[in-house]
This record gives C-alpha cells, structure tokens and sequence, in this order.
C-alpha cells in the first residue's frame, strides 16, 4: 500500500506534468505586413483567396452573398445573391466548383466557381458554420468542438475530427482555413485562431489577435468580431478580417516567449 505521502508527491507530480502539457500550447503574436480595404458592409461568414481573388461569403437573412473581391481594392467583381432565406455560411472551392453552407437550414450549394451559376443543392444535419479544404478532402466546422470530415465529391462525412487543447474540447470554432498542413479555425467571439493538428485534432498553437482592430468603433462590436482567415500559399500570405471590419490585414505571426 503506498503512503499518504508518496500518494501525495504522485499527485502533485501528476498536476506539475498537467501544468507543463498546458504551458506547452505556443502563442503566437502578429505583425502587420499590409492592410487592404474591406466592405464594411461585409458580414464574413467564409474567406478564401486564388488567383489573386478573395472569395468571399456573407451572412445575415436576406442580405447574404457569395462575392468574387479584389484584394488590392477591396471592390467586388462578381456576386450573387442567397434567397432571402437562406444566412449564408462557409465557402470553398473544389476543381470547377465553389461549395457553400448555411446556417440552421441544413442546405447547402453548389455553383460553378467562374459564373457563380448554381448547379445544385445539398443536405447535411445540424448547423453549417465554415469549410475549407486540403488536397482530398473538405473539412467543415459547425460551432461544436466536432470538424467533419467531407468527400469533396459526393459531400458525405467520411470521418469527424474533436478539438481539444490540454484534454478539453475546443467549443465555436468558426471560420477555416489550411495552413501548411495544420487546420486553423477562429474561435468564434474571442480574438483567438487555434491551430489544429488534422491527425488528432490537438490544438498545437494559439494565435492571439488582440489589438488587431478596434471592434468598439463599429455600429454592433458585440456582433461584428473576428472572423476570416484566408491563405496565398504561392506567397505565403496570411490574411485576417472581421464581420463588416473596414479592414483586412496580411500579417505575420510572431511567436510569443514561454512564460
């Protein structure tokens, strides 16, 4: 039978490795590198960039939109209007295609990505909140600490993927986006993106964008948060907005000394 004291010295040992596994998530600061102009009339919901375009979605009943965007102006180039039903969600492409969510109406569309012309429509359960992609496969978010894994042909889950950081499921993940191998997801209301392991799902870096913009000054901060990742991997330039945020910035991440 072990004593009372080694039983006491196990556990504190126990709570000493608890406390370095949770001292060893990095946090990541930033730089600014470049800002460009961003609608602020922009409710981004999804965000992804090619061929020197932002792809963008937005959200809200009856004002949702899918937009084409320039990113050295900010204009947008091409559009096309949700039904009124419809609150627009997360984007990507997929060969010729360009796939979207909703929100809480459990369909989702399929357009052609050159003339946003709407080929067809699909379901799937629960809430849509964001997509993106790596070379063979989708990967969606839905506001719960589960990422589903998606065949980007047939659109079917093939796999789900739980997100945890130091044991404890990762709740609103948000906006997508992949990053060099890791899955980066903002964390909805909050100035953070967490940066995901795909093979476990283990937040492996935090990246904190606090001061980025100053959300106080817009007509609804409550609302109006971070959210929108996009990445030109030819370049290696990562961008980052908000919901109707006048602003998006290309910035570089700093990494942050270990307290």
């Amino acid at each position: 039978m072990r004593s009372p004291g080694l039983t006491s010295i196990f556990a504190l040992v126990l709570l000493l490795g608890s406390a370095v596994a949770q001292a060893a998530i990095p946090v990541y600061g930033y730089k600014i590198v470049r800002t460009y102009p961003h609608d602020a009339g922009a409710y981004t919901e999804g965000l992804f960039y090619k061929d020197g375009y932002l792809y963008e979605s937005t959200g809200q009943a009856g004002t949702s939109t899918v937009r084409k965007v320039e990113l050295q102006s900010g204009e947008t180039v091409q559009r096309y209007k949700l039904p009124s039903q419809y609150f627009g969600e997360g984007i990507v492409n997929w060969k010729d295609r360009l796939v979207q969510l909703t929100w809480q109406t459990q369909t989702g569309f399929v357009y052609d990505l050159a003339s946003f012309k709407l080929r067809h429509t699909f379901s799937y359960a629960g809430e849509g909140w964001a997509l993106t992609r790596d070379d063979h496969h989708l990967y969606m978010s839905d506001g719960t600490p589960v990422l589903r894994v998606l065949d980007p042909e047939s659109l079917a889950t093939t796999r789900r993927i739980t997100v945890t950081a130091d044991g404890v499921p990762v709740t609103n993940l948000n906006e997508l986006e992949w990053i060099k191998g890791e899955l980066y997801a903002n964390v909805w209301l909050t100035n953070r993106i967490a940066r995901i392991d795909p093979a476990n799902g283990h937040v492996v870096g935090w990246i904190d964008l606090g001061g980025l913009f100053d959300i106080s000054q817009l007509p609804d901060p409550g609302n109006d948060v971070l959210n929108g990742i996009a990445y030109d991997a030819a370049h290696d330039r990562l961008f980052v907005t908000g919901k109707r945020w006048p602003k998006l910035f290309e910035i570089k991440l700093v990494k942050r000394p270990t307290p």
